[in-house]
């Protein structure tokens, strides 16, 4: 008898899935790196963190943010304290570094260059700490060595952990460089303009627009070179000024330093009563502009003044 086939039935492949889209990550970024360095009394510089795994700074430092504050405060008598005044306490800058070396000398020639680089505080006065960002701008402190190098526990023989801590009295980060204005009674080049001059009648022109780039106070330095006999530098925007009066000859100076106040001659020799008081006030340069100008008696050609600062913030 016939066989009854039935037809037979296919079924179609599925369509082919469409290609994924490649992956498009993003390009990692680079942070870059802040390089520390202590510039010693003497000047010599030295990196904190230097390429290569016998001398390098350890992820714990502290003591780099906000200045801080003691809080003045006196009894409310409807409860708790009222705060009368804020003061800018000196801060502590930690900073935990790993030395070491394949050899027990070579550890220990490391050791002993860094700590006795560090020691110079104690006895040439401050060091420099600077920060520099991966932008090239940077910020430093005045310090003095106070601790960390006196060794760990099981250390000291092919390695150890110091943590140096550093005093920093000012407390506030400044500019690595100051920011100089001058001003001349005589012909002047590209240097001074387009600073003001003292005029022939010894009193500087219109009053001058100063700039405190920083985000606190700055103290500023003054340099008066003779011929001068007085010099009277008013600040108006404090409503403050200064009468210095000393007789200078040519190729004599002033320094007249606002924090702490003292006026030195060309030798580094105070001089005592130059600062005409009462009534003088060695003043600031608050943040941002600031009106000033100043007058001058007794100049000459070569009578020079200098106004330089260094612009300060609250952290690194």
């Amino acid at each position: 008898m016939p066989l009854l086939v039935g037809a037979l039935v296919t079924t179609p492949p599925p369509p082919p899935a469409p290609p994924r889209p490649p992956v498009v990550r993003p390009t990692p970024i680079n942070p870059g790196e802040y390089v520390p360095t202590f510039i010693d009394p003497d000047g010599v510089e030295w990196a904190m963190n230097p390429p290569g795994q016998e001398f390098f700074t350890l992820n714990a430092v502290t003591g780099y943010g906000i200045t801080p504050v003691e809080l003045i405060t006196r009894p409310d008598p409807r409860g708790g304290v009222v705060v009368a005044g804020v003061r800018d306490l000196p801060r502590t800058l930690v900073w935990p570094v790993r030395i070491r070396d394949r050899t027990h000398l070579g550890f220990l020639a490391r050791w002993r260059a860094i700590g006795d680089a560090l020691a110079k505080t104690k006895r040439k006065g401050p060091g420099l700490f600077r920060l520099t960002r991966p932008d090239g701008s940077a910020r430093e402190v005045l310090c003095h060595y106070q601790g960390g190098m006196e060794g760990e526990p099981g250390g000291g023989w092919l390695d150890d952990t110091p943590e140096l801590s550093l005093l920093v009295p000012d407390g506030h980060w400044r500019a690595p460089e100051p920011i100089k204005i001058p001003w001349s009674s005589g012909d002047v080049d590209d240097y001074f303009a387009p600073y003001p001059m003292i005029s022939s009648g010894d009193v500087l022109g219109d009053a001058v627009t100063v700039t405190n780039p920083g985000q606190v106070e700055a103290w500023p330095t003054w340099r008066l070179e003779g011929p001068a006999t007085q010099l009277v530098a008013t600040n108006n925007t404090r409503g403050q000024a200064f009468t210095i009066a000393h007789d200078l000859g040519p190729g004599e100076y002033l320094d007249i330093t606002t924090r702490p106040g003292r006026v030195t001659d060309q030798d580094g020799e105070p001089v005592m009563g130059a600062l005409v008081r009462p009534g003088s006030v060695l003043w600031r340069l608050d943040p941002g502009a600031n009106d000033l100008d100043f007058a001058v008696t007794g100049g000459g050609p070569a009578t020079r003044l200098t106004l330089s600062f260094y612009p300060r913030w609250e952290t690194a």
